[in-house]
Formats: structure tokens, sequence, C-alpha cells
């Protein structure tokens, strides 16, 4: 238990005495999406939302590296509009700009988010095409399914996981949705438009989204009210097909379990970043979990995370003690997919919304690597005024020199944030 930080304890003891239990959506992320959602900003009827944000922190390293100061201005502009009947376009841009003293980062990074048009031509059917967010998953943490979730990611902001898949790249496709008497069927093709990935500030990076050809068909039915499964078809050039599926159901008046896992022929993740021929056999990734809701607004989601092409725990541990830059760049490309670099782990995440007093609301999570204990915290606490809100965050990474968390020369993160909706 001495890895959990305070305030988990707390959301967990909170949890564990209510008795009161109110009904979750076996459909819906509401932990992330009530968590992440400002009052004012969802009440508003303009096809326009305009966020600017400001940060500032401090981080302590390790290895005797000096810590450092650094701030943040953040322009976050969305538009979702009707250009005529049957019609409508969609864009979203983020633009962070960095300042660091020391050694910290200095940069600009602008990510488009999407961009793209989207036509009704009848009542049940839908095309869309451009730059789109295509998120795929039930699972909190850890996403097998999220198949278009590689190098989309430009800038960190907050750890939290619906930030995460918020606030990263799109990708260009041509997508179409019907819908069917008991559910629904997607079919998508994004091709190839550059090779590499950009590292230059306004680049759309088509290299990162967009460096090969990919598909999707994903398909849904609802069998009974509480029981919506997903099934997905993903390829890629170069690539053998994987499948996966995405499954909620409602236990009881205030738990949720959910499923996500993929599974198809493929390298492991060490044999592809060496560019080695590897053991291309069929592997899994897994996330399964619970979801407990009170009525206090208090939520709770333990995860557990598989990665079948994963480094075993002597795989991991041989790789801590070769040559320092093949373990960074191993670290680095795992990342870079959002992948576990390792074969399993446990993901903690709570929330509480109106905690102690109206409109503040507290967020934490703990990931756990089970191969080698190493962990990391992180808890939000966030109170919203009528157009600004004010938050705190702080974040540490544990773990002996090697392991997954305790080798990144950050050791603490302090960020203080004032949010403002247009």
């Amino acid at each position: 238990m001495r890895i959990l930080p305070v305030s988990l304890l707390l959301l967990l003891a909170s949890l564990s005495a209510s008795t009161t239990a109110l009904a979750a959506d076996p459909n819906d992320d509401a932990a992330l999406s009530l968590a992440d959602a400002a009052p004012v900003a969802a009440q508003r009827s303009s096809p326009w939302r305009v966020t600017a944000e400001a940060a500032a922190g401090r981080t302590e390293q390790r290895y005797g590296l000096p810590g450092y100061q650094s701030g943040r201005l953040s322009l976050d502009v969305v538009y979702d509009g009707v250009l005529a009947p049957g019609w409508r376009l969609i864009f979203g841009d983020r633009l962070d700009r960095t300042l660091s003293s020391g050694d910290g980062p200095d940069n600009t990074v602008n990510t488009l988010k999407e961009a793209y048009v989207s036509w009704h031509p009848e009542g049940d059917k839908i095309v869309d095409v451009g730059r789109i967010n295509a998120r795929y998953g039930v699972g909190y943490g850890y996403n097998p399914t999220d198949y278009f979730r590689t190098g989309a990611i430009r800038s960190v902001v907050s750890l939290d996981p619906n930030t995460l898949r918020e606030n990263r790249l799109g990708t260009v496709m041509l997508r179409g949705q019907t819908l069917l008497p008991s559910g629904s069927l997607t079919a998508l093709y994004a091709p190839k438009i550059e090779r590499t990935p950009s590292a230059a500030a306004f680049s759309p990076d088509f290299g990162a989204t967009n460096n090969r050809g990919r598909w999707l068909v994903a398909a849904s039915r609802q069998f009974s009210e509480n029981f919506n499964p997903q099934l997905l078809a993903h390829g890629a050039a170069g690539q053998s097909a994987q499948v996966g599926a995405n499954i909620t159901t409602l236990l009881n008046q205030s738990s949720v379990a959910f499923l996500e896992w993929s599974g198809g022929r493929s390298r492991s993740l060490y044999d592809d970043f060496a560019g080695a021929a590897g053991d291309n056999r069929f592997r899994q990734r897994v996330a399964t979990g619970l979801t407990y809701t009170n009525a206090a607004k208090m939520s709770l989601t333990t995860e557990f995370e598989y990665n079948g092409a994963g480094l075993s725990k002597s795989q991991w541990a041989a790789l801590g003690k070769g040559a320092p830059a093949g373990y960074a760049g191993y670290g680095a490309r795992v990342q870079d997919q959002l992948e576990l670099p390792t074969r399993s782990a446990i993901f903690l995440y709570g929330t509480w919304q109106d905690a102690l007093v109206s409109r503040l609301d507290l967020k934490a999570l703990v990931h756990l690597n089970l191969q080698d204990r190493s962990r990391l915290n992180w808890i939000e606490a966030r109170y919203h005024f009528e157009h600004v809100d004010l938050s705190l965050q702080l974040q540490h990474n544990g773990g002996d020199g090697m392991s997954e968390f305790g080798a990144l020369p950050q050791r603490r993160m302090l960020q203080t944030m004032v949010t403002y909706y247009f």
C-alpha cells in the first residue's frame, strides 16, 4: 500500500463507506468525461470552444541533475458547426509554448487535432473525410484497440487519460458509418502521406499519423440495454491484421465491468524497435477491470493490463543491464506507441466531483509496473469558477534505477494552472 498517494487512499475509504449507489452507464466512460468536462463550457451552444491556459511548475530530478522551473502558455480552439443542410465542419487545434530554466525544455508545439468535413446523405449514414481523431477502446490507462494512437501525441500537458486521448493528432482518413436496427457499422481507410515524423513546431506531422496505408472496420450490436459489444478489425501495410473487442456490462447499480482485447500476429516490441526479424507469432493485448461509482460523485477504476508483445521480467532486467542507449531508445519507442514496455501492469484511477466543497474536483491515478514494481503517482485538485479553473497537479515517479518509472530523470513535478474558457 505504500505506493498509493494519500488522496487515492482517501478516495478508496470514502467509496467503501458510501451506502448509496448511483446507476452507471456501461457504454460511457462516465468517470473520465465527468471529471474532465468544464461545467460552463459544456452548456455553451456556440460552435466555437476556445480555451486558454497558463501553467507554472517545478521539476526535481535524479542522478545529480539540477531541478528547474517551467512555464507554459496554451491555446486550444475547437469548431463544430453546420456548413449547409447535411454538412458539418469539425476543426480542432492546440498550441503549446513551454519555457524552462536551466536544462529544462524550451519548445513550441502545434497539434492539429482534427480538420474534417462530415456529410449526412441519409438519416442513418455518415461520411467523413479529413483529419479525424478516431478513438477506440473502453480501457482507461491502456487501450489495445486504439489503433490510431501511435505517434499521435506531440505535447503532454496532463497525465489524465481523457486529456491524452483528446489532445493528440488526428489521422487523415475517409470514414463511413451506418446505423443498423440494433447496432452500427464503421469502415475507414487512412492513406500514406509522408514517411517520417516531423519535429517542426507547426508541422501537420502527417509522417506521425499517415506513414503507411491503414484500414479499420468496427461493428457493434446492442443485445440488451446493458450489453453492447464492439468488434474491430485493423490492418496496415507491412503488418498482419489485428482483431479486437470492446465489451462493457452493468454488474449492478454502481459497478461496470469492462474488457478491451486485441490480438494478431506480430513481432515483439523489442524486435520491432531493433529492426530484427524476430518471432512473428500471435500475441494478445488486454485491458480489463471494474469501475465503481456512488451517489457522492465518486468513481474508482481498477484495471489489469497485459501486453503479450512486451518484455518479460527477465528480458526487461537484461535490457536494463545492457547499453544505456538501447534501454533509452526502447523506452522512447514504447512511449511513442503508448504501449506497455513489459508484460503486465495495474492501473488505478479515481475521481471525486464536488469533493468536500462544491466545484472542487479531485483526481488521482497510480500506474504500477508488475515486472519491476516501479510506479507513477499523479494527483490533481481543480476548482471551477464561472469561466476559470484553478488547478494543482503533483506527479511522482518511483522505482529502482533501471525500472520503467525509476529510470526517468524527473523524480517529482509540481504544476499550477489557470484555465480560461471563452
